[in-house]
């Protein structure tokens, strides 16, 4: 009797090259006549990569790294936009509770993420048609992708369940962050020997060999927060591996952010997006979130800007002048009306759009109403806003191109160095892995380090990685999480490097265990 796989859904055919092919339907299809070929398989595996888009919005993985490091500030502006109840505040003082609304934008995606991977596994394992090479890798692929969401989980909550098993129906119990951390570790290690090492158009957008001794690495890095035992050593083992295959570190540093960024030989794991991406799916939505109302007019394309998220001033001036990547990434200084070469006017207060580096507070409203001591709301053009992502010139209200990578090279040079230099390594070899970046921000050796310290490791993350993924996570490696800054007055408690699982999850699971700090269930 015939195996049916009920497959009913309509399947984004998500190909290496990230370019949107179509849609299939697959129903009730018999296993004996699926799973033959490159296409169908693609099929098959395509919505679990489909996950990796949830990393991407203001209000899930990218907004909290952001909002909750030094980088990034969703300010109150004038008049209570983007006020929203304070959640946004809370993430930039540390001040969130189990009841802020946003925290489920990290959970959810997480869990829904491993859901779909394991309804795929479960329909791969008994497939028959795949040779036992492309099943082990493809089998391997799906469960470095859930991998990743397990590395997503143990970083923000720490103390999670673990689910394999799609069949298994009961309610999961909560494993410690050192059970979890171990789960990672392992299932890399056991799968990265079947996975593909090619660095091409073909395997661009998967997860691959490089992928996995990547995320490895990312284990090894925080191994010492997430279980009190670091793994320096492995750092460099798996970095090393990295270093080995084709990837290489662009010349010119905007080939990882330009809109067909797919070209970019630098990227090992990336999210693909497209400018035909809907709001139900997944999309890269920056412009949307950072720019004024108004930017578009400037910047030659159409939307409708939200005028939301923009740069701690602090973090804007801590870079050099003459490094090129400061330009890159911030948009700063007066709007042009390309019809006129006037300031454009915000129509707020009689200002010009001139987005400046230093918030101002409106008077009057700092401390006031809902606003704690500390917040207040502040001008409309306020604040440098996000520009390292290339925005595609004739944009008619539409999302953007550009792909996100989440791990690149340079990535894996600068964790390297810093494990040489934490494990007393060789300090000549961290200052040149560091130096090689250095060198393509400032075009010249004359900004090199001579003697690479982790401060200046730090640093260089910040400077190399802004507003892509993990500055939260260096900052707690780092020892600087907790600290004072211009937004956060306070120092921040211990317990708040993790965050409160989220009060929806254990209302449908009451086997969970609130995180230590946060009230219990």
């Amino acid at each position: 009797m015939k195996k049916l796989l009920f497959y009913t859904a309509l399947v984004q055919i998500a190909l290496a090259s990230c370019t949107d092919l179509g849609e299939k339907v697959y129903d009730k299809l018999p296993y004996d006549e699926f799973g033959s070929t490159a296409e169908e398989i693609t099929s098959i595996i395509g919505p679990s990569y489909k996950t990796l888009k949830y990393v991407a919005s203001y209000d899930q993985l990218w907004g909290w790294d952001n909002l909750t490091a030094d980088a990034l500030i969703a300010p109150t502006r004038i008049g209570g936009d983007w006020w929203d109840g304070g959640v946004y505040m809370e993430q930039t003082m540390h001040t969130w509770t189990p009841e802020n609304w946003v925290i489920p934008g990290l959970w959810n995606p997480c869990m829904k993420g491993i859901t779909t991977i394991n309804s795929i596994i479960d329909l791969v394992e008994p497939n028959e048609l795949m040779t036992p090479e492309l099943k082990a890798q493809t089998l391997g692929e799906l469960r470095g992708l859930r991998a990743y969401w397990y590395y997503v989980l143990v970083d923000w909550f720490g103390n999670v369940p673990i689910v394999t098993d799609f069949k298994d129906t009961s309610l999961p119990t909560t494993k410690s962050r050192k059970e979890v951390y171990d789960f990672v570790v392992s299932e890399l290690l056991e799968i990265i020997p079947d996975l593909r090492s090619d660095v091409s158009d073909a395997s661009y957008g998967k997860f691959t060999k490089g992928a996995g001794y990547t995320l490895l690495a990312k284990m090894y890095l925080n191994a010492e927060v997430w279980t009190g035992t670091p793994n320096w050593q492995g750092v460099v083992d798996a970095c090393n591996e990295v270093m080995a295959l084709n990837y290489v570190i662009e010349p010119d540093w905007r080939t990882n952010f330009i809109v067909r960024n797919e070209v970019s030989r630098e990227a090992i794991l990336s999210v693909c997006f497209s400018d035909q991406d809907d709001w139900d799916n997944g999309y890269n939505a920056i412009h949307y979130y950072t720019l004024h109302y108004l930017d578009p007019i400037a910047l030659g394309f159409a939307g409708d800007m939200w005028n939301g998220v923009s740069a701690q001033t602090a973090f804007v001036n801590a870079f050099d002048d003459a490094d090129r990547r400061k330009e890159a990434t911030f948009l700063t200084g007066p709007m042009l009306d390309p019809a006129t070469g006037e300031v454009l006017q915000t129509g707020t207060a009689g200002h010009p759009l001139i987005h400046h580096v230093e918030y101002t507070i409106v008077p009057g409203t700092e401390g006031g109403g809902s606003y704690p001591a500390g917040w207040g709301e502040v001008f409309q053009e306020d604040g440098a806003r996000i520009q390292k992502w290339e925005f595609q010139k004739g944009m008619q209200n539409t999302f953007m191109e550009n792909d996100m990578h989440i791990f690149r090279l340079a990535d894996v040079y600068l964790m390297k160095a810093e494990a040489l230099v934490r494990m007393g390594g060789n300090i000549a070899e961290a200052t040149s892995l560091v130096n090689i970046i250095r060198e393509r921000a400032f075009a010249d050796s004359d900004h090199n380090f001579s003697s690479v310290t982790l401060a200046d490791i730090e640093n260089e993350r910040r400077f190399e990685l802004a507003f892509e993924f993990g500055a939260r996570q260096d900052m707690i490696r780092f020892g600087t999480f907790t600290r004072p800054n211009q937004w956060k007055p306070h120092v921040t408690e211990e317990y708040r490097k993790l965050l409160p699982i989220p009060l929806d999850a254990w209302r449908d699971n009451n086997n969970l265990k609130q995180n230590p700090g946060y009230p219990p269930f």
